[in-house]
């Protein structure tokens, strides 16, 4: 199998942070909401990928001081960015996040990084290789306002069943829009440009700017999961977050942010839009 498709494939189950975190905020532009962007250096490379926060607000402006923030999840990233997430959480009533595991299930410090499936180990495999921290061995899953807003592993395979779905027709949707992207894109990343990396002298950074450019292009391999009642990856979760996140606003809570990972966002804003009344109203970019 081509290097390129492993490596992009595992990419869709990591976002991969690098720098120090700075914040930049903006008012949300009138078109689609961006999510991920790379912002490049003066050599016109990449330098950062940045992730938006985006914040959500009744449209009616009532009740005038609840609010929603879709934050995004990167599952392999830099030290510090998890220490300022882990600050920023402590400003909310409560943070909804993902983790396919049992009703009410909490994240605990001792088991977070002893995950044993494959998934685990190449996550940690690529930690390793970009020098850098697993989401979970990093950020405090612990927290009383933490809330667990996922589906289980029996409803997961349920859905996969009711909609047709396997893990094996998953992948190769995803590897035959990769090979797609290579054929027709010139600035795609083939086998080469991952070798080149792996052996430069510079090798994390190398690798860090290849991962930050293949997100920005990744919309395409996650659409190839949708079908027409979305995926259970994607849609299915997401509508069980947001089921959380009524329940939350249902107990008075005013201050919420759903932490997921960036390829839930775009389908996460149209249903706070739609289903909640909601409009975003700003959004904080981060330098992951």
């Amino acid at each position: 199998m081509k290097l390129f498709v492993l490596f992009y494939s595992l990419l869709t189950a990591l976002i991969v942070n690098s720098q120090e975190q700075t914040n930049v905020s903006s008012q949300v532009e009138n078109d689609k909401t961006q999510f991920l962007r790379i912002q490049y250096n003066e050599n016109n490379a990449p330098q950062y990928l940045q992730l938006a926060n985006v914040r959500y607000a009744p449209a009616n402006n009532y009740p005038s001081n609840v609010y929603v923030d879709l934050i995004s999840a990167v599952h392999v990233g830099d030290k510090s960015y998890y220490e300022s997430l882990n600050s920023l959480f402590k400003n909310y009533d409560a943070v909804l996040y993902e983790l396919v595991a049992p009703e009410g299930t909490k994240v605990s410090d001792k088991s977070a990084g002893e995950g044993k499936s494959m998934l685990s180990a190449l996550q940690h495999g690529m930690k390793n290789v970009l020098g850098l921290t697993f989401q979970l061995d990093e950020v405090d899953y612990d927290a009383e306002n933490f809330v667990h807003a996922d589906i289980s592993p029996d409803d997961f395979v349920k859905s996969m069943d009711e909609k047709g779905e396997s893990f094996l027709s998953m992948f190769l949707r995803m590897w035959l829009v990769g090979m797609q992207q290579q054929a027709t894109n010139p600035n795609a990343i083939n086998d080469m440009d991952l070798i080149f990396a792996m052996f430069s002298n510079n090798r994390e950074a190398k690798l860090k700017q290849l991962v930050a450019v293949q997100f920005i292009e990744m919309d395409p391999v996650m659409n190839a999961l949708e079908g027409k009642e979305g995926s259970t990856i994607l849609t299915t979760r997401n509508l069980k977050a947001l089921k959380v996140l009524r329940e939350q606003l249902d107990k008075g809570h005013k201050k919420l942010a759903i932490f997921y990972g960036a390829a839930h966002m775009p389908e996460m804003e149209e249903l706070l839009i739609t289903d909640f009344n909601f409009k975003p109203v700003k959004t904080d970019w981060v330098n992951a």
